[in-house]
């Protein structure tokens, strides 16, 4: 199992971050962005797999989390509500020789930040990839942590009920729990229609604790073998680019994947131990001309 040493610094993936954008064509959502960079960095399996000490990313995730943050603090990305990453007119004028300018210029603005607001805790975030929480501008992943923490309190058949529930507040029917029956690694089934066509769906759903891998997928489908010809696999952490490959390999029954992070979206898409609360923010300004004409 690869350790923590192994994986690049924080600071070691700004400059592969950027050239993913640009090898994506100048934007690119998290997950295109970071197998572009688990790509160009040739980061292994056992790699991917490791974890962050602290909430259930794997550490690339959440270290690329921290270059993300950066780079859009010195106005090298950008990123939209719909969380689209994409590369500014600055980023694509820097270079790798540009990479410790733009660390020193991303410290300047945290101690200015700090010297604004001189009651709060000193910031961590620039000296270590495991400083105290996410960095500012990451509330989603602050409430993804923390459901993803519970849910991973949560019995092995109990978790399997809840992605029963969800898959059929998704719109399956006839689900069934095999739960402990002896059934071989499938934990359930169920029927999805798509339009005039239904056909079946066997799913797993595991608490893993690091990365999944390409042999979970290949055991799930395994599983499968003789019972139905498409798979849902779903998981509490993440999966890696391997695994994705090994989902939709050429000749092999399709397997779906949702990871930790869509998990958590889909609970709140559908309210499952999730309450979103909408706030409004309102924009006054003083119209001079109303005065004017009185």
């Amino acid at each position: 199992m690869a350790s923590a040493k192994e994986i690049p610094r924080y600071h070691e993936l700004m400059w592969p971050t950027l050239r993913a954008l640009q090898d994506l064509g100048g934007s690119g959502t998290n997950r295109e962005i970071a197998d572009k960079v688990i790509e160009i960095e040739n980061l292994t399996e056992e790699q991917q797999a490791v974890m962050q000490k602290r909430g259930q990313y794997t550490l690339i995730e959440y270290r690329l989390l921290w270059v993300r943050s950066v780079l859009k603090r010195v106005g090298a990305v950008e990123s939209s509500q719909r969380g689209v990453w994409s590369i500014t007119e600055r980023g694509r004028s820097l270079g790798p020789e540009s990479m410790a300018d733009v660390r020193t210029e991303y410290k300047k603005l945290l101690d200015l930040d700090k010297a604004k607001r001189p009651a709060e805790p000193p910031d961590q975030a620039h000296e270590e990839d495991d400083a105290e929480g996410p960095p500012s501008g990451t509330e989603d992943h602050d409430w993804k942590t923390a459901l993803l923490g519970k849910v991973m309190t949560m019995p092995a058949d109990a978790f399997e009920r809840l992605s029963s529930r969800l898959l059929r507040e998704a719109g399956f029917t006839d689900m069934r729990v095999t739960g402990k029956s002896g059934d071989g690694g499938i934990d359930g089934t169920g029927v999805y229609r798509l339009s005039l066509v239904s056909f079946p769906i066997y799913f797993q759903s595991k608490k893993w604790s690091k990365g999944v891998g390409s042999k979970e997928v290949r055991d799930f489908r395994g599983a499968m073998a003789g019972r139905g010809d498409r798979g849902l696999l779903i998981t509490t952490a993440s999966f890696t680019a391997e695994a994705k490959k090994e989902a939709t390999r050429d000749g092999a029954p399709p397997v779906d994947l949702i990871d930790g992070s869509s998990l958590c979206d889909l609970l709140k898409r559908f309210a499952l131990g999730v309450r979103a609360k909408e706030r409004v923010v309102e924009d006054v300004e003083v119209d001079e001309s109303f005065f004017d004409g009185l």
